[in-house]
C-alpha cells in the first residue's frame, strides 16, 4: 500500500518495510491492527487463549507483558502451544520496561521465541546506566535479527533529556521560548529519534525498527506523530495510550487516529481501551478495524447502513432488522472467509426505515431493504445492485431478507461467481 487513492486524494506516507514474524509493517503493507493481552503472562493457558481470541478477532500482532522470570520462562511455551494449534501467523511482541535487557540476556529461549521486542527509552535505565542498558537490549535484537519497537511514552519520558531541553529553552530570549508543553512534546519526538539513531549505530538495520510516541492527549498525539513522520521514514505505531473506557476511549482514539491516518501517517494502530469489568479484550480490535474501514483504508466485514429513525418510523421493525442483519453478517463472515468468498468484506448492506431516503440508499448498496415507516403500505422493496428484485411483507420479513443476503453473497462472491 505504497499509495492509495481516495476521494481526498489520500497518499500513504512512504516508510521502510519491517517484518515482524510473518507480518509486514510499513512499505507496501496495509495499516496493521494490534492489541495486547491483560493476562498474567506466566499463566500459559490463559495467555494462549487470549492471544487466540485477539487473533481470531483480527489482531495481527499481539503484545504481552514480560517483567518477571516466570513470565520470560513462559514465552517459549506460549509460542509452542500457538504453533501446535495452527496459530503461526500471529506476531508475538514482548513488552519490556526497566529490566528488559536483563531478561533478554538471561532467557535466550524467550528472546528467540518473540518476533519483536518493545523498549521504552524512558525507563530502560537512568543516569550512566541508561546507555549501558539500552546497548545491551539492542545487541540482543541485533544478534537474533529481531525487530524492535522504540516506544516513547508521555508518562515515562526520559527526564534527563526533558530537563536538558527545558534548560535550553529557558536560555532563549523570552519571546523565543517555546514553553513547557511544547518542549515536552518536542522531547518525545527527540527521544524517539535519538534512540533510533543509537540503535542504528549499534548495528540494527532500518528494516528492524518501528517507532511510537504515545500519550493520552488527542492534539498532543497528532502534533508528535506529524513531527515524527517528517523526521524519519521508519514505520510508525499509532495509539492514544490510556485512552479510557467506553465512549470516551472510542471517540478520543478515533479522533486522533483518523486525523493522522487520513494524512497517510501510521503503519500499525492500537486502540487502548480500558475494558469493562469481565468484558472481552477483543472490543478494542473491532474498534481499530472500524476506524480503518470507515476511512476506506482496509475492509474486514460487510457494513450495514441504517437510518437513525424519526417520527416517520415509530415502528421498531427496521431497528430490529438492522441489529439482526449486523449480527448475522458478523456471524457468517468467518464462514464466508473460510469458503474463499473473495471481496465479501467490501459488501454494503442497507436497512432503511422509511420512504424518504430508504429507496435511494437501498439502491446504492449491494443489497438493501427499504421499510415503509409508519402509516404507509406495509411492503418493503429489496434492491440488489440498484435493481428492485422483490417486495417483502409480513412477519417473516426479517428471516427472508437474511436468506436473500446469503443468496446474494453466494451468487456475487462464491466460487461460481469467480469462475465467470
Amino acid at each position: 500500500m505504497q499509495k492509495m487513492e481516495t476521494l481526498n486524494g489520500f497518499v500513504k506516507r512512504k516508510s521502510v518495510e519491517v517484518k515482524v514474524g510473518k507480518v509486514g509493517i510499513g512499505g507496501p503493507n496495509p495499516v496493521r491492527v494490534q492489541s495486547m493481552t491483560n493476562t498474567n503472562t506466566a499463566d500459559v493457558e490463559s495467555t494462549v487463549n487470549q492471544i487466540k481470541e485477539l487473533y481470531d478477532a483480527g489482531s495481527e500482532l499481539v503484545r504481552f507483558t514480560v517483567e518477571k522470570d516466570a513470565m520470560a520462562q513462559a514465552v517459549p511455551l506460549i509460542k509452542k502451544k500457538l504453533l501446535d494449534d495452527g496459530y503461526d501467523d500471529v506476531a508475538l511482541i514482548g513488552d519490556f520496561h526497566y529490566n528488559g535487557h536483563l531478561l533478554l540476556n538471561k532467557f535466550p529461549q524467550m528472546a528467540d521465541a518473540l518476533d519483536k521486542y518493545r523498549i521504552n527509552p524512558g525507563n530502560v535505565g537512568f543516569g550512566e546506566k541508561h546507555d549501558e542498558n539500552f546497548d545491551s537490549f539492542i545487541k540482543v535484537a541485533v544478534d537474533r535479527g529481531k525487530a524492535v519497537r522504540i516506544g516513547v511514552n508521555g508518562g515515562s519520558l526520559d527526564q534527563q533529556l526533558l530537563q536538558k531541553m527545558i534548560d535550553e529553552d529557558l536560555r532563549k530570549p523570552e519571546k523565543q521560548q517555546l514553553g513547557a508543553q511544547r518542549v515536552f512534546l518536542d522531547a518525545m519526538v527527540e527521544s524517539a529519534v535519538l534512540s533510533t539513531n543509537a540503535a542504528l549505530d549499534l548495528g540494527m538495520k532500518k528494516n528492524q525498527i518501528i517507532i511510537s510516541t504515545k500519550m493520552s492527549g488527542v492534539q498532543e498525539m497528532i502534533y508528535c506523530y506529524s513531527k515524527l513522520a517528517a523526521a524519519t521514514d521508519q514505520p510508525l505505531h499509532l495509539g492514544l495510550t490510556e485512552a479510557g473506557m467506553g465512549d470516551k476511549g472510542i471517540v478520543a482514539s478515533t479522533a486522533a487516529l483518523s486525523q493522522l491516518l487520513n494524512k497517510g501517517i501510521g503503519d500499525t494502530i492500537r486502540v487502548s481501551l480500558t475494558p469493562e469489568p469481565g468484558s472481552s479484550r477483543t472490543h478494542e480490535v473491532k474498534v481499530a478495524q472500524q476506524v480503518l474501514q470507515s476511512l476506506g483504508l482496509r475492509y474486514f466485514l460487510p457494513q450495514v447502513t441504517s437510518c437513525p429513525g424519526c417520527g416517520r418510523t415509530t415502528s421498531i421493525t427496521f431497528q430490529e432488522l438492522a441489529q439482526e442483519v449486523t449480527h448475522y453478517l458478523a456471524h457468517e463472515m468467518p464462514k464466508w472467509k473460510a469458503q474463499g468468498y473473495e471481496g465479501v468484506e467490501n459488501m454494503h448492506v442497507a436497512v432503511m426505515g422509511c420512504i424518504v431516503n430508504g429507496p435511494g440508499e437501498s439502491k446504492a448498496a449491494n443489497i438493501g431493504i427499504s421499510l415503509p415507516g409508519s402509516g404507509e403500505n406495509p411492503a418493503a422493496p429489496v434492491f440488489e445492485d440498484g435493481k428492485l428484485v422483490k417486495t417483502l411483507q409480513g412477519p417473516q420479513m426479517k428471516e427472508e431478507f437474511k436468506r436473500m443476503v446469503q443468496a446474494y453473497v453466494e451468487k456475487k462472491y462464491g466460487h461460481k461467481a469467480h469462475a465467470h
